[in-house]
């Protein structure tokens, strides 16, 4: 029962998402609000009911149930980011609290989950945006020409690409 009704709002969630049906968000909103009341321990509800927050919009109501699934040893993979659950949840903290102007506690959290998943390339180009935001401009550009460099199929990029690794290291450099 527990299991079947979790399922009917994630499904609810992924379409509404999809779709950018705010009512069906709504709806799988209102579901999980029901079980994570009846459920408080479950991480996978308190993971589940802060995505659909952060679907909607509402970023702020989102955190609390963040920082929630994180205490909670959130585990196991995300089907639909391919994402691990815990790095997902990093990355929707952190990127939330960067939203929100909250640049330093965007960093400590993206690091955060960057020391837990290190080769997360979308918890590494979160940082950078977060970095740049909090003018720590060398390690954003290091962090975001490294990811794109190392992820490119641009033929012309991937020409250049030793230069650029190069130069991307050391930036503040001249000759």
């Amino acid at each position: 029962m527990l299991r079947d009704r979790l399922a009917e709002a994630i499904q609810l969630r992924e379409t509404g998402r999809a779709k950018q049906d705010q009512a069906i968000l709504e709806e799988a909103r209102t579901l999980l609000l029901e079980l994570v009341a009846a459920y408080p321990d479950d991480a996978e509800i308190t993971y589940q009911t802060a995505i659909v927050h952060d679907n909607l919009g509402l970023e702020r109501e989102s955190i609390s149930f963040y920082i929630q699934t994180l205490e909670q040893g959130l585990s196991g993979l995300d089907t639909a980011t391919k994402l691990m659950k815990r790095e997902r949840a990093f990355l929707g903290l952190g990127s939330t609290y960067r939203g929100l102007g909250e640049y330093q506690k965007a960093e400590e959290t993206l690091r955060r989950g960057l020391s837990e998943f290190p080769q997360s390339r979308p918890l590494q180009v979160f940082l950078s945006l977060a970095l740049y935001n909090t003018q720590q401009y060398r390690e954003a550009m290091e962090l975001a020409l490294t990811n794109l460099l190392e992820t490119t199929s641009d033929e012309t990029l991937q020409y250049y690409k030793r230069g650029l690794l190069f130069y991307t290291a050391h930036i503040d450099e001249t000759w």
